[in-house]
């Protein structure tokens, strides 16, 4: 565990000295140095006086690097096409059984027929007007709407207005195969 090097990406990232820190917790800067270093192992009670002093939870001090924010730019976003070209995916982001994407579906464009794979979705229609349907049930949403669904239950969109639709969706992976 790398616990020295996060507790001083915090503590540059709020632009805080060693000897601010020192000042607040009461340790010499001899040993925070040799704890940002990782050359010793501090106690519980340590970490939790150096996590008060930078102002966040024990836990953050904890946190491995691939458990820490990530960030895409956008010029970094992946892109896909679905349903035989019709419309363009970017991949916002994907951690762990969740992932974010922003679909532009042009107008009359669908997901061809109904399908289902594991997980659940969460669709934000930021422009345009949708069909949506799943099982017996369906509605028109506009920009500003939004809905969500097991997917594991058959489900179609379709544009339906005359504009392209960008939606923003989240799914959370049920752990079994995608579609």
């Amino acid at each position: 565990m790398d616990i020295g090097s996060n507790i001083r990406a915090i503590r540059k990232s709020k632009r805080l000295s060693i000897g601010q820190i020192c000042e607040k917790t009461g340790l010499s800067q001899g040993f925070m140095s040799q704890v940002e270093n990782n050359k010793t192992s501090p106690s519980i009670a340590t970490l939790d006086s150096i996590a008060g002093a930078l102002d966040v939870p024990l836990a953050f001090l904890l946190l491995k690097k691939d458990e820490r924010m990530h960030i895409i730019r956008k010029e970094e976003r992946r892109k896909t096409i679905y349903g035989k070209g019709q419309f363009e995916v970017e991949h916002l982001s994907d951690r762990g059984n969740v992932k974010m994407m922003l679909v532009e579906m042009p107008p009359g464009t669908s997901t061809e027929e109904a399908h289902a794979h594991a997980g659940e979705e969460i669709h934000f229609v930021i422009q345009g007007t949708l069909y949506a349907e799943q099982g017996d049930v369906s509605a028109t949403l506009n920009a500003g709407d939004a809905f969500s669904w097991k997917a594991c239950f058959p489900h179609y969109v379709k544009n339906i207005g005359d504009e392209p639709a960008i939606v923003l969706i989240s799914v959370h992976r049920g752990g079994g195969s995608e579609d």
